[in-house]
């Protein structure tokens, strides 16, 4: 039988090991970053240590749900933050069990800018964003509270707030950080020229839009050093009302202004993903932004074991992230190394509170025969 598993593994290119950076990384499979609502009051919870350890495998590469870099930073109810020695403490014992498990772990930093309303900032405030204009579109019957635009000396205090949350993140034992810079949140906010209208230096040409997300990946990289820094990006989407007029160019431009950096990887979303659940038919390719960006390149959005191996295979990436399989199979590279049968996902379980149900009882093979 063991034979035979080792043979099944060199024929699954997504089972074969990936030298990321200082990272061995036995297998190409990465638990993408995925909001769950189980952090009561900004503060992770202990059901996140069985939650993390179930879907670690050793060698295996995960990156945590969004956490928020700063008090304004929140969109939606208990989600984690990394802003306060709390939130950090809260955080040392997941790490710590991923750790125990081998595998390798980043935490997602994040801002969520306009995608929140007045209840979750300080003093009721409006949520900030590069604009004034408030979200249109609905999405999971949230309120959008209108933001109010940053001043050009605001920004700078935000980057800083990610330079700290970074060195936060360390601090929790995270082996690095993601740079959330996707999904239509702040740091998106400010790359879509249909979300950014500003006349300033960060405003109107495809490089002073992207002149923020820059200055965050340089003051993050110089925090904690380039070697733990990965961002993501999602040039193609148009989520919470965030698109752009030319994706194309915004995605190259963006994969060959990091190469300045030297960051670890960039990990992008599918064009196929311009919504956040729905496949759609795209002639646009991560292609350019692969050849042109210099680290490891991981690629979402929709993924299955099939097209998985294909994109490995073919070389259109070097890792793929899996959520909505990877969150109802717990030991998704088993299933995948065995092509078994998947558990189906529950979507109404998805942004619930409860800490079992639909989060961490999602059943393993072994429990199955």
């Amino acid at each position: 039988m063991e034979e035979e598993i080792t043979q099944t593994k060199v024929s699954v290119p997504l089972l074969t090991p990936c030298n990321m950076g200082n990272f061995n990384l036995s297998h190409r499979i990465v638990l993408a970053p995925m909001t769950r609502t189980r952090s009561y009051n900004f503060i992770a919870q202990p059901q996140g240590i069985l939650y993390y350890s179930q879907r670690t495998t050793k060698g295996g590469f995960l990156i945590s749900e969004a956490s928020g870099i700063s008090e304004t930073a929140q969109g939606y109810p208990h989600t984690p933050g990394i802003w306060t020695t709390e939130q950090i403490e809260a955080w040392k014992p997941i790490v710590k069990a991923v750790h125990e498990k081998g595998g390798i772990f980043f935490c997602q930093l994040w801002h969520a800018g306009r995608v929140s309303n007045h209840s979750f900032q300080p003093n009721g405030d409006p949520p900030i964003s590069c604009t004034d204009k408030a979200i249109r579109v609905e999405h999971n019957k949230a309120k959008f509270s209108p933001p109010r635009r940053l001043t050009v000396e605001e920004t700078s205090q935000v980057v800083s707030d990610f330079r700290v949350a970074a060195k936060n993140a360390v601090e929790a034992g995270f082996d690095g950080v993601e740079i959330h810079g996707a999904n239509g949140y702040l740091i998106d906010q400010f790359m879509k020229d249909q979300v950014n209208d500003r006349t300033d230096e960060y405003g109107g040409s495809i490089e002073n839009r992207c002149r923020f997300p820059l200055e965050i990946v340089r003051a993050v990289a110089e925090e904690i050093g380039a070697h733990r820094v990965g961002i993501r990006l999602s040039p193609y989407a148009n989520y919470k009302d965030s698109g752009d007029s030319n994706p194309d160019a915004l995605g190259l431009y963006m994969a060959e202004a990091l190469n300045k950096y030297s960051i670890l990887y960039c990990h992008v979303i599918e064009p196929r993903m311009i919504t956040q659940y729905d496949k759609q038919e795209t002639k646009s390719s991560l292609l350019p932004m692969r050849k042109a960006f210099a680290g490891a390149f991981i690629v979402a959005g929709g993924y299955n074991r099939d097209d998985g191996n294909e994109v490995i295979g073919s070389g259109g990436a070097d890792l793929v992230a899996f959520g909505r399989l990877f969150l109802a199979n717990p030991d998704l590279p088993r299933r995948f190394e065995l092509n078994s049968v998947l558990n189906k996902y529950d979507r109404s379980t998805f942004y619930t509170h409860d800490p079992v149900i639909g989060y961490t009882d999602y059943p393993f093979l072994e429990d199955k025969s």
